[in-house]
Order: structure tokens, then C-alpha cells, then sequence
């Protein structure tokens, strides 16, 4: 499968240069996966088969989880260091990973060409989530699914003022556009997901974190 697109071209994806944040994620934020957190990943990418394409996924922690079923990965990059150890990452995996510049506003794939794509932590920072998920559906297959894994917004009103308050102030800025209070499951729903099999879940990854609300499942474009 080409990496283009069919009908008008489409804008050029951006680089993200990030180069604190993409060393912090890769030292330390990504050191040694948790065992809730891979058991999660497990979950995200269970019985994918096809083309699948990831958006944003960093150095590729992903990468050793895909399953046999999986013919092909086309991984999204847009930080350029990230975009090389993701690539380190795929020559190891046992599935073939392609690893290209790019954006998940900017999909560099055709309309309808992958069977599923993979978001795992990476709506709270793209800049625009509707065009991202307006991409994500552009790209799917008829019947292709969405597969999200994602920490959203918090339902209690003392949790969720808590991450307004930080993204408001120094959390995008010190996190690599992280944006805590992005209500993502109802972003799911505005971009026409069907999300009756995505749950919601808190979850504290590290001792260093705080409990986090999450959510992690698959969903399929409505008609």
C-alpha cells in the first residue's frame, strides 16, 4: 500500500519539536512500562488484523504488542527524536512497522486504506482533536475501527477543576501539549464514533502520579 492520498492533496503534516519533553518521555516517562499500563495496551491492540495506522506513537511502546494478525503498521510521527527511537523500536517488533514523518491532523494515507487506527495517549496533545478524529475516520476501511486509549477529563467537579487549573497554567507547556481536561469520549461522539464499547476507568500508573480517569476500547464510524 502507497503512503498517499487520493483526491485533492492534503496539507502537509507539521514537525513537532519538543526536544525536552520527547527526552523526559523517553528516559523516564517510558522506561519501564507498568504493568497496568501494558496490560491496557494488550487490550487497546487485541485481535487487530490488517493495515493499521498509529498516530503519535512516540517512541513505540506499542510496537511489541501487536499481534500476528497485524499485516503492516504505518506509525505517525511528528517529534523528529521520538520519530528515531520509534524507528529503533520497529526494526525489533515482530510485525512490520513503518515508521513516517507527520501529524494526526495530516494523515499521509489514502481515504479508506487501513483496516484500524490506533490512538493510545495522544488526543490530549494534538492540537485540533476534531480534525484529527475527522482524519482517523477519512482513512478507515467501511467497518474499520478506531482502537483509544486515552486519560480524559474527570467526572467529579473537584478532580476536573483540578486539571482545568493545570491546563490552564503549566501542564501543556511542561508536558508536551498535554491537555488533562480534554473531554475525549465525547470527542469520540462529535466526530460520528459509535463508543458503546469504550469504558471509562481511573487508573494510577506510577507512585509518582496521581489516580488518573482513563478511557480504552473500539469504535466503529456510524453511517
Amino acid at each position: 500500500m502507497s503512503i498517499t492520498t487520493d483526491g485533492p492533496p492534503q496539507q502537509a503534516g507539521q514537525e513537532i519539536r519538543n526536544p525536552f519533553f520527547a527526552r523526559l518521555y523517553h528516559h523516564v516517562l517510558q522506561r519501564d512500562t507498568s504493568a497496568k499500563d501494558l496490560a491496557c495496551r494488550r487490550e487497546l491492540l487485541a485481535d487487530l488484523a490488517g493495515t493499521v495506522v498509529e498516530v503519535g506513537p512516540g517512541n513505540g511502546p506499542n510496537f511489541a504488542v501487536y499481534g500476528e494478525g497485524v499485516e503492516r503498521v504505518i506509525a505517525v510521527e511528528p517529534e523528529p527524536y521520538l520519530r528515531k527511537k520509534a524507528a529503533a523500536a520497529a526494526a525489533r517488533a515482530a510485525v512490520e512497522i513503518q515508521v513516517v514523518a507527520g501529524d494526526g491532523e495530516h494523515l499521509p494515507l489514502a481515504d479508506g486504506s487501513v483496516d484500524a487506527v490506533v490512538l493510545a495517549l495522544v488526543l490530549c496533545s494534538v492540537p485540533d482533536q476534531a480534525r484529527t478524529l475527522s482524519e482517523a475516520r477519512r482513512v478507515l476501511r467501511p467497518g474499520g475501527e478506531v482502537r483509544v486509549y486515552e486519560h480524559v477529563v474527570a467526572e467529579r467537579p473537584v478532580p476536573r477543576a483540578l486539571q482545568r487549573a493545570a491546563q490552564a497554567t503549566f501542564w501543556p507547556r511542561a508536558l508536551g501539549n498535554c491537555h488533562p481536561a480534554r473531554d475525549t469520549l465525547q470527542a469520540l461522539r462529535d466526530a460520528g464514533f459509535d463508543t458503546a464499547d469504550v469504558h471509562r476507568f481511573v487508573m494510577q500508573v506510577a507512585p509518582v502520579e496521581p489516580p488518573m480517569p482513563y478511557i480504552l476500547g473500539r469504535s466503529v464510524a456510524q453511517p
